[in-house]
């Protein structure tokens, strides 16, 4: 964050680095208009949602998913190519894609021609080791579009890494030097213990560098940020620095990454493989923590409510809620999926549907499907994630440490999906979901059949019943000499 407030600072607000502002008025969402709203709780304005194409009169159903920036030339609101609402409706034939198409986006409301005034906004953030958060108070730009009141993602960027500019009110860092403001050179040093010249200095090489290359400056690490608690943030202040600096999508910038997660460029082959596609769609995907989370039985043992650590200009929705709560809200609500997403075989569940709606029973398969989870006849599998019917019960690895090594919370996969012994230690959660049910006993070894497809005895072929070589191996030109199955030993 240190590092993105000296790049911000003198590349972009105060140099306005040609390459780097056209990258991101064409590449990212920063031109982007987010509407102000009131917190009567604090007393001020926080940031709300995306302008979008509805907010000025459009009525098609996907006008709700397009976003909305403005054109520097005219000050006039336009709706770019290439946000959500473009994928899937008529109106996106075309469009799907990051085409201008001539305009040219206000990075700021002060780069467009309106009547920009300022106010302050209410913005989060949190350095307590407690993890309790604060409100800092900083001005922007902001204009209105219709009735509503709207600043840019950008003006909203600089105000939150406390950017200061001239005639914004608010609470700024005097300097580099400032240690008692977030995101300084000095703040970050008190953390880090990273010198703060040290932090100027090499953010500084780090923008020189992509300036002169054309984006490429590059970034290698390697898992020890994940594996920490708040690791996506850290993942997010990188990716905002490289991304403010024109590097991802640059041959030779970027970043690079040891942990296979990150490494999406075999993705479009591997989707294809990993989904089955060939023979059936959609695929049926979902981030993994989730699944492990509810399905290896953490959520017993998570003593955290989901407001623990909620931003203190939150507005209370996640107020006595379980972490899995907020896990089956968003399955049920369509936000996030969840797999098995009903307690019935989908198989059957598609088939049932299909009968019905041959007999004019049902107007299509959607309205089956809501019709039965109203009358109680299916539900969601993760509202009693325990039951057999929802367990996992075939689990298939390519080439994966998963167990013994990558798993976060090894000791609940090895009880309660392997059911083998563990040196699980916790004791059960005093705090319980509300939605999720709660059985006296966590069911143990919910797995019918584990197969890793693997040339590497790793730690989690140590604990299979059954092993795959891999036809070629990694590295090396000639194929394996046999496909072989080898059976665990006992003892």
């Amino acid at each position: 964050m240190a590092m993105g407030h000296v790049i911000l600072n003198e590349f972009i607000v105060a140099r306005r680095v040609p390459f780097f502002v056209e990258y991101v008025r064409t590449y990212t969402d920063l031109p982007n208009l987010i509407t102000l709203v009131e917190n009567a709780e604090h007393g001020g304005l926080v940031p709300g949602k995306f302008l979008t194409e509805a907010d000025l009169g459009r009525t098609d159903p996907e006008s709700a998913w397009k976003t909305v920036l403005l054109d520097a030339a005219s000050g006039k609101p336009a709706v770019p190519n290439g946000s959500m609402g473009f994928r899937y409706g008529e109106s996106g034939e075309g469009r799907w894609n990051l085409d201008l198409e001539g305009v040219v986006p206000a990075l700021s409301l002060r780069d467009a021609k309106v009547r920009a005034e300022s106010a302050e906004v209410l913005l989060p953030f949190f350095q307590q080791p407690a993890g309790t958060g604060e409100v800092m108070r900083r001005g922007v730009p902001v204009t209105r579009v219709g009735d509503k009141l709207v600043t840019t993602v950008f003006d909203l960027m600089l105000a939150q890494y406390g950017v200061r500019r001239d005639g914004l009110p608010g609470d700024w860092p005097e300097s580099y030097d400032d240690a008692t403001k977030p995101y300084t050179p000095a703040w970050q040093e008190e953390i880090t213990s990273v010198p703060a010249q040290a932090c100027i200095r090499i953010a500084r090489e780090f923008a020189t560098n992509a300036e002169e290359s054309n984006g490429r400056s590059l970034i290698i690490m390697g898992a020890g940020i994940c594996q920490w608690f708040h690791g996506d943030a850290t993942y997010r202040a990188i990716l905002a620095m490289l991304m403010l600096t024109g590097c991802l999508g640059r041959n030779g910038g970027g970043w690079a990454h040891y942990v296979g997660q990150e490494k999406c460029r075999p993705i479009t082959g591997w989707l294809n493989l990993a989904n089955a596609l060939d023979w059936s769609r959609p695929p049926r995907t979902m981030i993994g923590t989730a699944y492990w989370y509810m399905h290896t039985d953490q959520w017993r043992y998570d003593g955290y409510s989901a407001d623990a650590l909620a931003s203190p200009l939150a507005e209370g929705h996640l107020a006595g809620m379980h972490t899995a709560d907020t896990i089956a809200q968003s399955a049920r609500l369509g936000w996030m999926p969840f797999y098995p997403q009903f307690d019935a075989n989908p198989l059957d569940l598609a088939d049932a549907a299909e009968a019905a709606v041959a007999a004019s029973e049902a107007e299509d398969a959607g309205s089956y499907v809501a019709d039965a989870l109203a009358a109680g006849r299916i539900k969601f599998s993760i509202e009693d994630i325990d039951a057999p019917q929802n367990w996992p019960r075939v689990l298939t690895l390519w080439r994966s440490n998963l167990l013994g090594s990558s798993a976060k919370g090894n000791e609940y996969f090895l009880k309660y999906l392997l059911g083998t012994h563990s040196n699980l230690m916790a004791d059960e959660g005093e705090v319980r979901p509300k939605d999720v049910s709660w059985r006296p006993t966590a069911p143990e070894g919910k797995l019918d059949l584990l197969l890793s497809a693997d040339f590497r005895m790793t730690s989690t072929t140590l604990l299979l019943p059954c092993r795959v070589s891999s036809p070629w191996k990694s590295g090396w030109a000639g194929p394996s000499p046999t496909w072989r199955t080898d059976r665990k030993r006992s003892g």
